[in-house]
């Protein structure tokens, strides 16, 4: 029995020699990996900070210059940890983090593809930029103020002042009305006059005069007054004019405003 213990004792003194013999033949190269990780921490660091300057000034988005600078900074990070494991001779390992990384990054990939389609439009839309925050955009079936555009959906405060949220990746594939990128917009009223009771010439001096009034009508574009058809004893009119498009509330007041004055000037000629 005693003889055993020793036998198994020398093993294990053995295997300790063995193993310090090893770790002291290591010294010179762990202190090299020690410090190529350190270098590449700082270094990791210092990319971190410059990215996130040269996003910025590129975009005004902090989401998107903080994920461009994480995203360099861990990839600067793994660089050191791989040249550190291939300074201690530990091949092996690299190939294995290397394998591991590819596996979940395909299963995250597959997992989180929908999250994944809203941050890469959310990158797109940032940098081509078909609106910014303050804009008033129509999409997805929404009509409002962008209050906020973030890396994974936008932020719209809509005419009845419901905060929605809407997903980068539905606003990135389907159209965009960027009303405050719209200086001018055109409208049309259409109606109905008696053929027989006054001549053409004075319908449509009648309309152009009482469309001087109106506010919001662009200055280089006069209105239009043209007869498109004839219904019977009618003449069907169509107005066509150009709105100056401050804000999505402005067309409808200047439409309504428009036919307020048609129908006031038809009136008191007795034409409707």
């Amino acid at each position: 029995m005693n003889k055993e213990l020793s036998n198994w004792g020398d093993l294990i003194w053995d295997k300790l020699e063995r193993w310090l013999t090893a770790g002291i033949k290591m010294l010179p190269n762990m202190a090299l990996a020690i410090l190529v990780a350190a270098v590449f921490f700082l270094l990791a660091r210092l990319f971190k900070m410059l990215v996130f300057k040269f996003v910025s000034r590129v975009s005004d988005n902090p989401a998107l210059s903080g994920l461009f600078a994480n995203i360099f900074s861990i990839l600067v990070t793994m660089i050191g940890l791989f040249v550190a494991l291939e300074v201690l001779k530990l091949d092996k390992a690299v190939s294995s983090l290397l394998a591991g990384a590819g596996i979940i990054g395909l299963a995250l990939g597959f997992a989180f593809q929908d999250l994944t389609a809203n941050f890469i439009s959310g990158i797109f839309i940032t940098f081509r930029r078909p609106f910014e925050v303050g804009h008033q955009i129509e999409t997805n079936g929404f009509c409002g103020k962008v209050e906020e555009i973030a890396l994974r959906s936008t932020l719209i405060r809509t005419l009845d002042g419901l905060h929605v949220i809407i997903p980068n990746k539905d606003i990135f594939q389907k159209p965009i009305i960027n009303h405050s990128l719209t200086p001018e917009r055109r409208t049309e009223i259409t109606f109905n006059v008696p053929a027989a009771h006054e001549s053409t010439l004075e319908i449509q001096r009648l309309v152009n005069e009482a469309l001087r009034s109106v506010e919001n009508l662009t200055e280089h574009k006069t209105p239009e007054v043209y007869f498109t058809n004839i219904d019977g004893a009618n003449l069907k009119v169509t107005v066509a004019a150009w709105v100056v498009n401050r804000d999505i509330r402005t067309f409808e007041k200047t439409k309504n405003e428009m036919i307020m004055k048609i129908t006031t000037v038809l009136k008191n000629n007795k034409l409707i």
